[in-house]
């Protein structure tokens, strides 16, 4: 019920922000109509009308004097040509400028405009226009209001000495005045009415746009709502072919990765019971033996002899061995898990090293009767790495040959100098390992029978395996059954400088 009361939340802010975009475009679009078609009625009258001062020249100062004999203004001739000129638009004004652009005499409806006098207007415009024959769209002033532009017709005269411009307004005053007073109620009725019809048709328009454009976004929303319900098996079909593929792909992608987690998340746990499980056992095991020959000693003191309290002794002391081994093993493991430890590395003889280990492991060897080999070349170079973690792994390979290497067998080992690396190689003579369990002995807390022995948390090889990953290397292994196993890593050579 949320997710639909915040899907219809958000289709319904989208459908106002459509709506409220619409009307802003309709405005601007009204204005913009209207401009134009201003523009386009100036520019249609001047085209028009681009004549008429010229034409005023010819008709009327053909046969008539504009001037009186001292240079004044023949008022009566102007008065009749505006009365001529007003009786077929009454728009215009008409204006008489001499060669500097100064106002001498005007005519707006049949009345002098004295305002207009000494009044200076540009001759710029004036002189475009006569020279283009008013072919172009140009905006003179207005000499009633010299800081407006408005359309005109122009034309030089030059009549018994004197010179100047006949400067024809076209629209005028009281005309910009009568179509303002228009255009407003226009205005009003054009933007009240449009206003209504964008708004309904742009809403029925919006909600069907918007419906039909979130249908992604209701299916992203319903694979959800079906993952939060427990289906996790469930994604949006065809994702990558829907308007939001992008989001729809990273939702898929998103549930794969969540489900694949619990699925770790399921292992890890299994792990860790099977962790709680060998643990519980291991420990029992040697507590179980501490604990039986201890309470033996204690009901029997008197009635043991020497030799059986010695040996008595001496399998609680091998079990409590045991036990601190495992335990070392368990603190060992979990610290390199949680990479509470950093090699320190640095360049060492791999060739000491394995020296070191041959001669303590050779009293072992012995006892067991195990063949104990060292092979390796004599100018082994040195190697970059944590001298102490690569012994710790060594130990525990060889403990690892020694368990399961039987009686009157060998071990061999052996080192390999590549041009940059050194290869380390630990090969036992032991019953071998299955193919189908070479992938599983270096997974943590896992075992692998061999013969009839099976001991330990199985933790040693996975103990090798962190710390070859920690030296950005890799354990390696190569068995067959009743063929031995070899167990290999490579360590760099140290690069001096």
């Amino acid at each position: 019920m949320k997710n639909n009361i915040l899907s219809v939340r958000f289709i319904l802010k989208l459908t106002l922000s459509f709506l409220a975009i619409l009307l802003l475009a309709g405005i601007g679009y009204t204005i913009t109509s209207i401009y134009l078609s201003n523009k386009y009625f100036s520019e249609t009258t001047q085209r028009l009308h681009a004549n008429l001062a010229q034409d005023l020249i010819e008709e009327k100062f053909r046969d008539t004097q504009p001037f009186d004999s001292i240079g004044n203004v023949n008022k009566a001739l102007f008065g009749d040509i505006m009365h001529d000129m007003m009786a077929v638009n009454r728009a215009i004004e008409v204006y008489l400028l001499d060669l500097d652009g100064q106002v001498k005499y005007s005519v707006v409806l049949d009345h002098d405009a004295p305002e207009t006098k000494e009044k200076r207007v540009n001759l710029a415009p004036i002189k475009q226009f006569i020279t283009e024959s008013g072919s172009n769209y140009v905006l003179g002033d207005d000499p009633k209001d010299l800081t407006k532009q408005t359309i005109f017709s122009a034309a030089q005269f030059n009549k018994d000495g004197h010179e100047g411009y006949i400067y024809i307004i076209l629209a005028g005053e009281d005309f910009l005045a009568t179509r303002s007073d228009l255009f407003n109620s226009y205005f009003m009725r054009l933007g009240l009415g449009g206003s209504v019809l964008t708004l309904i048709f742009a809403t029925l328009l919006g909600i069907l746009a918007i419906w039909y454009l979130t249908r992604s976004l209701r299916k992203i929303i319903y694979a959800a709502k079906r993952f939060q319900q427990g289906d996790l098996e469930y994604r949006i079909e065809n994702a990558e072919k829907t308007d939001l593929s992008n989001v729809a792909t990273t939702y898929n992608n998103m549930a794969d990765t969540i489900l694949s987690d619990i699925e770790k998340i399921k292992s890890v746990e299994q792990l860790r019971q099977e962790l709680i499980a060998n643990i519980s056992h291991d420990l029992r095991t040697p507590l179980s033996i501490i604990q039986g020959y201890i309470e033996t000693l204690h009901m029997k003191d008197s009635e043991l002899s020497s030799e059986e309290r010695a040996e008595y002794l001496s399998m609680v002391s091998k079990s409590s061995e045991r036990l601190s081994k495992l335990v070392s093993q368990l603190f060992e493991y979990s610290k390199l898990e949680a990479n509470q430890i950093q090699p320190e590395k640095e360049p060492f003889l791999i060739s000491e090293l394995a020296n070191d280990i041959h001669r303590n492991y050779s009293l072992l060897a012995q006892q067991k009767n195990i063949d104990l080999k060292l092979s390796m070349a004599d100018n082994v170079p040195l190697v970059f790495a944590d001298i102490s973690l690569v012994e710790r792994a060594i130990q525990n390979l060889m403990d690892n040959a020694l368990k399961f290497t039987p009686e009157g067998g060998e071990v061999t080992v052996k080192l390999e100098s590549e041009e940059d690396h050194v290869e380390v190689t630990i090969k036992d003579s032991g019953p071998g390992i299955k193919k189908d369990n070479q992938a599983l002995i270096f997974e943590r807390y896992r075992q692998t029978k061999a013969g009839q022995q099976k001991e330990g948390a199985g933790l040693g090889l996975a103990i090798v395996k962190k710390i070859m990953e920690i030296h950005d290397s890799s354990i390696k292994v190569f068995s067959k059954p009743n063929e031995g196993t070899s167990f290999s890593f490579s360590l760099p050579v140290y690069a001096v400088g």
